[in-house]
């Protein structure tokens, strides 16, 4: 946690509301996300119970699993999970841009043109907390190796060929998660925590209802005081008014209201099971003594026990339905306020930038469906995972960059830790680099700054916001006068004078950074099938995308 981050807790602690932590927003938000809740049994990791989900606010959709001890009742369930979500993330598929590049030919070494395809939008998931994150990975590594009724050897439980489409889609959004500044799966709860500070801890934070109870107490109440209501208060039956955000549930809510609903269940089950063998055996009675009263009269009770067994079925469920509504509903209307506080700041100016990735993201999964490619692997290979943490941490570096270069308070906490520093221009002196065959122009810039940079002389530093990319060198700094001498090396043109508005004026501010703006690309790593044997050796059959087969026990 950094030092601005820590002093925004304490002044949210001391205002009793949470405190901003940015002046723009640095996610992108869709016009028509899909937000969905999942929630988990407290018996087995990953097992589902329910899903609410939807686009609409107003119309949110409930698919839960009455018996989540049931395999049959978990492929129904995945099954209905993806004829719901499986058309929401394949819309934005049709509707493309041409995108015209090039490609270097490997075998002439020449570049040739190419038009590439992308994906003018893309889905965005909005979850409750990283947790639900985590959930749906599990759900993901699950369901993406299943065996489906169209191939050879489906094995026993075969799933509908939408339920591993589900899983792999599941799988590239979670790991997607991962990329920091991408968009396409985003955890409420670390959204609002990147835009505001409050008055608790980052894990206590995970709690949707207690982070939000932050953002507007009433009037002589303070956050912390809501907080620790919506964490505790319980009604009349010891269940808490606001449930936890998922995926997990209330240990008290299990115990007093789920398992014995689940038990009401099975037990209506079972009576409906035993009532239709008994219908089957009248009915068998019946034609041996076709025409006998008794006989009919035999037949037509069973019958309306089975009638009175599948009433019981249905009330049973509707019970289960109420009861999780009662769970879901208030991170349901959570989430949404939650995306209503975000709305409610502008877009930075590199959120499109990055939104673009997920778009290039999202088109690269697409083809890799159509094109018939295996699901992804359980476990990388060797290359794969360098390639995917060297992303990471690019991506990480850019982020940083680019929030600092959108927003003012991001800029600010640089600023505070000696990385940036921002000064007004006193001077501007023209002067020459005549070591060449042409003399350069090479002009000082003399600089009055509060801030306290670690700008030792030789240090290499960027401006921020210039018309282009402009490196300087420290000259020299003072720190009892302020004054930062500088030495601008790039951003002027190729003309003999600095062009027009490439340098700063006297009495302007500018900004500085001690770090580059563009990160550095990773050393080229080589392909998996020459990777060495001291880091894996190539991929073996054994190793195969379908080596992580996982049946849903």
């Amino acid at each position: 946690m950094s030092l601005l981050s820590t002093l925004a807790r304490l002044e949210a602690i001391r205002s009793g509301h949470a405190e901003p932590l940015a002046t723009v927003r640095h996610r992108h938000l869709s016009d028509s996300p899909m937000v969905l809740i999942p929630l988990a049994t407290a018996a087995e990791d990953g097992a589902p119970l329910a899903v609410l989900l939807g686009t609409d606010r107003a119309e949110p959709r409930l698919h839960f699993v009455p018996q989540p001890l049931n395999r049959d009742g978990r492929a129904e369930f995945l099954a209905a999970l993806a004829d719901e979500l499986l058309p929401y993330l394949e819309s934005y598929a049709g509707t493309v841009e041409l995108i015209e590049g090039s490609e270097k030919d490997p075998a002439t070494g020449e570049k040739t043109p190419v038009t590439r395809e992308l994906c003018a939008d893309a889905p965005q998931l909005i979850v409750p907390n990283a947790g639900s994150v985590r959930h749906l990975a599990l759900l993901g590594r699950a369901t993406r190796f299943r065996r489906t009724a169209e191939e050879p050897a489906p094995g026993p439980y075969p799933a509908p060929a939408r339920v591993p489409l589900l899983g792999r889609w599941l799988t590239h959004l979670t790991e997607r998660a991962q990329v920091p500044g991408a968009s396409l799966l985003l955890p409420m709860t670390g959204l609002l925590a990147r835009h505001w500070a409050t008055g608790q801890s980052l894990l206590e934070d995970q709690q949707l209802a207690a982070q939000l109870a932050w953002h507007s107490p009433p009037p002589g109440t303070t956050g912390a005081e809501q907080a620790e209501l919506a964490e505790t208060a319980r009604d009349g039956r010891g269940q808490l008014l606001h449930p936890p955000a998922g995926p997990a549930t209330d240990p008290r809510f299990d115990e007093k209201l789920l398992a014995p609903a689940i038990t009401r269940h099975d037990a209506a089950l079972a009576a409906l099971r035993q009532a239709r063998g008994r219908h089957a055996a009248a009915g068998a009675v019946a034609e041996d003594v076709a025409g006998d009263v008794a006989g009919g009269t035999v037949l037509g009770g069973e019958g309306a026990r089975v009638r009175e067994a599948e009433a019981a079925v249905r009330e049973s469920v509707a019970e289960l339905r109420r009861l999780l509504l009662g769970v879901l509903l208030p991170t349901w209307e959570d989430v949404w306020r939650g995306l209503d506080l975000l709305r409610g700041l502008p877009p930075g100016g590199h959120v499109g930038e990055r939104w673009e990735g997920d778009r290039w993201s999202y088109t690269g999964h697409r083809d890799r469906l159509a094109a018939g490619e295996p699901p992804q692997p359980r476990v990388d290979d060797a290359v794969t995972a360098a390639r995917k943490l060297a992303q990471r941490e690019r991506e990480q570096v850019r982020v940083e960059v680019q929030e600092a270069l959108d927003d003012p308070l991001a800029m600010a906490e640089r600023r505070l830790s000696g990385e940036a520093f921002s000064a007004v221009v006193v001077e501007v002196v023209p002067e020459y680099d005549t070591s060449g065959r042409s003399p350069k122009p090479r002009p000082l810039l003399v600089l009055r700054t509060a801030d306290q940079p670690h700008a030792d002389p030789g240090r290499e530093v960027h401006r921020a916001s210039a018309p282009t990319a402009q490196k300087a060198e420290v000259v020299a700094f003072d720190p009892a006068a302020g004054l930062v001498t500088l030495r601008v090396l790039t951003g002027m043109g190729r003309r003999k004078e600095p062009e027009p508005g490439s340098l700063p004026e006297p009495g302007q501010t500018v900004v500085f950074t001690l770090f580059e703006l563009t990160p550095r690309q990773s050393a080229p790593l080589p392909e998996p099938a020459d990777t060495p044997w001291t880091h894996g050796g190539p991929p073996s059959a054994a190793r195969s995308s379908t080596s992580g087969v996982e049946e849903w026990a």
